[in-house]
């Protein structure tokens, strides 16, 4: 696992990376929890355009439990390695860290000497996880310059503590134990990510396992009791430094996407819901004499619908939330993808004056009304734009259309299958969905994706593009 020389995957700046080769493949969380007996999977996608079996599963490698749910997962090293403070700069980006969310099960999965079709090289039960770490239904996955990160969502215990990170050792994946020293009043957790150069962690908030677990629960939602702060910690110090609270009607502050540039400390937070208006929004948070600050850029309205149309859930609402649930931000910190997984919308805004976001792309598929289909599915899709990954070069997104198990079929009660598909990129804007790439997954749903090589939402920098 150690290199003589730096793995070639790792690069110093965002634009360095943007150089890279185009990737060939792609790895996928696969999940049949509450579908079937069958086990949760890693898939291999084919990505290579030249290869004869483009745009299909190359490889499935089942667990071997049934139940973990799969959702995040990450690379065990990325770029943050050559970070001039780093203490391992010849690791080897090789194993996939692979986190049953349900379960709190962790897979160590190699990638190695075959990437195409990886095995598993350790587990990591339940009761070692959660008694070296004090925390369970273990979440992100960061490759940072010292360690594996992981946030959790629940204490061990379950419900009775607050959610936060812990660490696994580089080369052993050994829990370390938790990450915090001080963590002050935060309770609930979720992602995280950070500004390497400013040694600030940022962390946000979604819910309490009883909160996600069986769905959505609509009274603690209407009663504003999921998450709706975002957290500013000493990196280094390992201790929260700041709070900011975006507002009790701002509810589930999910995924963070820091610029790339380690010049920029800004970045960007999506909110699934706003309990006042069903709108979702994005936040940018930035320094401005010596505080953080947040400041609401995007607004992103529901859209009326007959209730005849809408699952039980929305019936009394009239309309179809946008459900913000992922955003991703292009390696040149110029385009910023969202995820509308209620409305069935990916959208492209220009964030590079990140103050003033520009829409200037949308594609439209799934979604709670209209199921739009692909011209490669077999009629309408269920599901709509959910967790997004964007090409190192940034100019390939691609999506998949699960959410969560329990939430899947509490807005798409028809038992939507899994689908992947992708989108290409206009240089200066605009994107246009791929008609000959469609991925059917078939009864099993799927997550997270990891590119060959790296992608927009793995890696960190330390030297400026």
């Amino acid at each position: 696992m150690a290199l003589w020389k730096p793995d070639p995957s790792f690069y110093p700046s965002p634009k360095m990376a943007m150089q890279a080769p185009p990737e060939r493949h792609a790895y996928v969380a696969a999940l049949n929890y509450g579908r079937n007996d069958q086990p949760d999977a890693i898939c291999v996608v084919d990505l290579d355009e030249s290869s004869g079996s483009y745009g299909t599963v190359l490889n499935k490698m089942d667990l071997p439990n049934v139940g973990d749910e799969l959702h995040h997962f990450g690379w065990n090293a990325c770029s943050s390695a050559l970070c001039p403070f780093a203490p391992h700069p010849h690791l080897e980006r090789r194993y996939l860290v692979v986190p049953g969310i349900r379960s709190s099960r962790l897979y160590i999965i190699d990638t190695k000497p075959d990437p195409t079709k990886p095995h598993i090289a350790k587990v990591i039960e339940p009761e070692e996880m959660m008694a070296k770490s004090g925390y369970s239904r273990p979440h992100t996955v960061h490759c940072g310059p010292d360690a594996i990160y992981i946030s959790a969502m629940g204490s061990a215990n379950g419900e009775d503590g607050p959610g936060g990170i812990f660490m696994l050792d580089h080369f052993s994946f050994e829990v370390k134990g938790p990450w915090e020293i001080g963590r002050g009043d935060q309770e609930l957790a979720y992602d995280f990510w950070w500004h390497l150069a400013e040694d600030v962690l940022v962390s946000s908030e979604w819910a309490k396992p009883h909160q996600f677990e069986n769905g959505l629960v609509p009274e603690d939602l209407l009663a504003n009791k999921y998450g709706h702060r975002l957290h500013f910690w000493d990196l280094r110090k390992r201790k929260l430094a700041q709070t900011i609270d975006l507002g009790a009607e701002h509810q589930m502050v999910l995924e963070l996407r820091p610029a790339h540039d380690p010049r920029k400390s800004y970045g960007f937070a999506g909110v699934v819901i706003s309990t006042e208006d069903l709108s979702a929004s994005i936040w940018l948070w930035h320094q401005k004499d010596g505080e953080w600050k947040m400041d609401k850029v995007i607004t992103i309205p529901p859209v009326p619908a007959a209730e005849e149309e809408l699952p039980p859930a929305l019936k009394p609402f009239a309309a179809v939330p946008p459900l913000v649930s992922d955003i991703d931000l292009s390696l040149d910190d110029r385009f910023l993808y969202i995820s509308c997984w209620g409305t069935g919308e990916l959208l492209q805004y220009d964030v590079s004056d990140p103050l003033n976001p520009k829409l200037v792309g949308k594609v439209a598929i799934g979604g709670i009304v209209n199921k739009k289909a692909h011209p490669k599915s077999d009629g309408p899709l269920l599901g709509g734009p959910q967790m997004v990954e964007i090409s190192r070069d940034g100019k390939r997104v691609y999506f998949t259309n699960s959410l969560y198990s329990t939430w899947d079929d509490q807005f798409y009660p028809d038992k939507m299958g899994g689908w992947m598909v992708k989108v290409n990129v206009n240089p200066d804007g605009g994107m246009d969905l791929d008609p000959d790439f469609f991925v059917d997954f078939g009864e099993t749903r799927v997550h997270q994706i990891r590119l060959e090589g790296g992608d927009a939402s793995t890696d960190s920098f330390c030297y400026p593009s």
